[in-house]
């Protein structure tokens, strides 16, 4: 008899599987390695300047043996699990995802499959994983772990022989005959992390290479999904398209709408991914709001990464930027979490946020005049502010609303309005009204009633 699919669900099955994933909206991104020892080292001879020190092995470059000798210096005493994950709470963000094995291939668990790896092979001599998923699980964030298909260390993967430097990293290939041996070594290790660190999400890397294909991402999401049905995975466990994995994955950018699947944008809140010591270009705690309103919006997740320092460090210009985001969340998380995309297109003022029976106005560009809402046709029954429950008089004529506002804003990166809204809002009836006011409007012209 053959067994079930484990792949194959109902989408009411699939909307209870994504239920918690789509309800966080905000996670924070680790990536931690031996590559935070070489961070400042190699000062100018990164050749990307968008990679991170998790990137250094193969942009310096620096020759696999040279390399793997960073393991025998890396020692985070300073590592704080507990720390971590008080601020990703703090931070308001609702889950966390780590690198477990990234493109260097140096596994930061113990594993019995290589001897690669932070209990092996660093005098940490521990495991950093147990304690942060344990830390996670107390704060009320939801654990994920980061894996790489790409790997620099595995005898079955080799420098890509027809390309040059670090291309012939990034694009490798796999020695004749070994496919199978490193795939089985990744179930393996990925059977690992899941009995031992239950996590609600896996997010691949590494998809890009030829040898990768998308029957392969498949067959691992079906060993994955039967080892537990409730996991989610992002869509490059096989080759970015709509139909691999739970949800596309934009990096570095926000799309100019949504994608209409699930989607988290990841994004650094410097320059690179992993340490690096003389990256100073932090984005503003206002502009990351900006942007976690903004991927709402568009109904997106925001995983938004750190780089902790080799010692264990998260830099304190990131701690200090998702404590302001945090406060601002304590505040405004009623219109980020849970929330829909909006049903009305992005106003100059702002952005919009949604849920049955209400409106969340963004006001990011404060307006000299009464703030106005087009196009909604709806009976609108009140509008206050959200932080501290202030209600606000407005007025509603032929679908645009009219509401008043103080003088100042009461917060100067961002305002919510809170607009209670009778009946259902979709932008199908929001489409529909518009069409009536343009046949009434042409009407009007044509025959002047």
């Amino acid at each position: 008899m053959s067994q079930p699919d484990p792949l194959a669900e109902t989408p009411a099955q699939r909307d209870a599987r994504m239920a918690w994933w789509r309800e966080a909206r905000f996670g924070m991104f680790i990536h931690w390695g031996i590559y935070a020892v070489p961070a400042g080292v190699y000062h100018g001879r990164i050749v990307d300047p968008h990679h991170g020190s998790e990137w250094i092995q193969c942009d310096a470059p620096i020759p696999a043996r040279e390399y793997a000798r960073y393991a025998g210096q890396f020692n985070p005493a300073a590592y704080d699990p507990q720390a971590w994950a008080r601020l990703a709470a703090d931070a308001g963000m609702r889950y966390l995802v780590i690198t477990a094995k990234h493109h260097d291939g140096f596994c930061m668990f113990p594993t019995a499959a290589t001897d690669y790896h932070i209990a092996a092979a660093t005098p940490f001599a521990s495991d950093p994983l147990a304690p942060l998923a344990a830390a996670c699980r107390a704060e009320g964030v939801r654990f994920g772990l980061y894996y790489s298909q790409l790997d620099w260390h595995h005898p079955a993967q080799m420098l890509h022989p027809e390309r040059e430097g670090k291309l012939a990293y990034r694009f490798n290939a796999v020695r004749p005959g070994m496919k199978p041996h490193y795939v089985a070594y990744m179930k393996a290790q990925l059977r690992e992390l899941i009995e031992r660190y239950r996590p609600a999400v896996l997010f691949f890397d590494g998809e890009w290479a030829d040898w990768w294909t998308r029957d392969d991402g498949r067959d691992l999401a079906r060993c994955l999904r039967s080892l537990d049905p409730a996991l989610v995975i992002n869509n490059r466990v096989g080759k970015r398209t709509p139909d691999d994995g739970d949800y596309g994955t934009p990096e570095q950018h926000i799309p100019d709408t949504g994608l209409g699947i699930d989607w988290e944008t990841c994004m650094t809140l410097n320059g690179t991914w992993g340490y690096k010591s003389y990256d100073h270009d932090w984005k503003s705690a206002a502009d990351l709001i900006h942007k976690l309103i903004d991927i709402a919006s568009k109904g997106g997740n925001f995983l938004l990464n750190v780089g902790p320092t080799a010692e264990g460090i998260i830099p304190e210009p990131s701690a200090e930027r998702l404590r302001a985001m945090g406060a601002w969340l304590k505040a405004n998380g009623e219109a980020i979490y849970g929330t829909t995309a909006s049903p009305l297109p992005a106003p100059p003022w702002g952005r919009c946020t949604a849920r049955p029976g209400r409106l969340y106005l963004h006001v990011l560009d404060w307006p000299s005049v009464p703030l106005s809402l087009d196009g909604i046709p709806n009976p609108v029954a009140a509008a206050r502010l959200l932080a501290d429950g202030r209600p606000l008089q407005i007025a509603q004529t032929d679908g645009t609303i009219s509401i008043e506002l103080p003088r100042e804003p009461p917060d100067p990166v961002a305002t919510v309005v809170a607009l209670d809204v009778e009946g259902e809002l979709t932008p199908q009836s929001i489409d529909a009204h518009a069409r009536q006011q343009a046949e009434r409007q042409a009407r009007h012209i044509r025959f002047g009633d």
